[in-house]
């Protein structure tokens, strides 16, 4: 298997970009709980960032747009996106607001607690959104994240639609109010982990039945395909002609900040090489995998070589 981008074809990503502040420690806190961090690190992240630079180290030509703030995070951050080859063509710097930060506690089994504070992401707005669809195609992918303001999102699927551009939705943080039928019908394909998937669906995928359940509940409801994952269980899938399960790749885990932004971002680029669905799908697992055997958000992304030798050997 060949990560190279072999279609005219591009992908876009809209969405965050945050300096990730992790610490790791033995277990995570419960309310009221104090717990001493081991280590403290600093990270480049936001989903929209990482499913970028994941992009890019797997070879495929992105197109990303988000906005920082005037100051020194926002300078770090640019810094990082320039060392992995993104464009700051559209990237726009606020001087209003402070650039998105992540607050993330790690444990020792690699769970992860995260807050986010959105900073100059809450003002990326429709007026973007319409910039990038302006420089797509149809049969073009655009991947979406929700920490960026609902409206953004709703507007650049909105046209996306219009332009047969195909949208891939990691619908993360979970949406508390959900997601309508009518936003789901545009929306090509869906990409929950458990929790997503129990708040879209009202099911806890805690098996490959109950994830089947919940993705064929999806796609009554008007999305194409719906990808349920279950962390280290694998990862269900329903699509128009098929639906399958692809187990989960054998790996030491670190933690899983990133895994999902890798994931859907290994699902764009088998997608662009016209890859099947369950290829795809495999592709995106192995992406994720790989993601959860290293350190922090972006810096985590898997490079084309790597998913590769993993896609070989298991």
């Amino acid at each position: 298997m060949s990560c190279l981008q072999k279609s005219h074809r591009r992908v876009a990503v809209l969405g965050s970009i945050n300096i990730d502040i992790i610490a790791k420690s033995s277990s995570l806190p419960h309310p009221g709980e104090t717990i001493i961090a081991e280590n403290v690190f600093f990270s480049p992240g936001g989903k929209g960032a990482n499913q970028a630079i994941a992009l890019r180290r797997l070879e495929i030509d992105v197109m990303f747009s988000g906005t920082t703030g005037d100051d020194s995070f926002g300078d770090m951050a640019r810094k990082i996106l320039i060392k992995e080859n993104i464009s700051l063509d559209h990237i726009k710097t606020l001087p209003s607001l402070h650039t998105g930060l992540a607050l993330i506690s790690i444990d020792s089994h690699g769970e992860n607690m995260i807050t986010v504070s959105s900073g100059a992401n809450s003002e990326l707005d429709e007026v973007t959104a319409r910039e990038i669809i302006r420089h797509l195609n149809p049969g073009d992918f655009l991947l979406l994240q929700r920490e960026i303001p609902p409206a953004t999102n709703i507007e650049a699927i909105r046209l996306a639609v219009e332009k047969d551009i195909r949208v891939i939705l990691d619908p993360a943080p979970a949406p508390p109010e959900g997601i309508s039928d009518d936003l789901l019908r545009k929306i090509f394909i869906i990409t929950p982990n458990e929790t997503e998937t129990e708040c879209l669906t009202g099911i806890r995928p805690h098996t490959q039945e109950t994830a089947l359940t919940a993705a064929r509940q999806l796609r009554e409801r008007g999305v194409s395909i719906a990808i349920v994952k279950l962390g280290a269980a694998g990862v269900c899938y329903a699509g128009p002609d098929e639906e399958g399960f692809i187990p989960p790749f054998r790996v030491t885990s670190t933690d899983s900040v990133a895994a999902g932004d890798c994931f859907n971002a290994g699902l764009a680029s088998a997608l662009l090489r016209d890859a099947p669905l369950p290829e795809a799908v495999r592709t995106a697992a192995a992406c994720g995998a790989l993601a959860t055997t290293k350190k922090g958000g972006a810096d985590s992304a898997p490079y084309a070589q790597e998913v590769s030798k993993l896609l070989r050997e298991q």
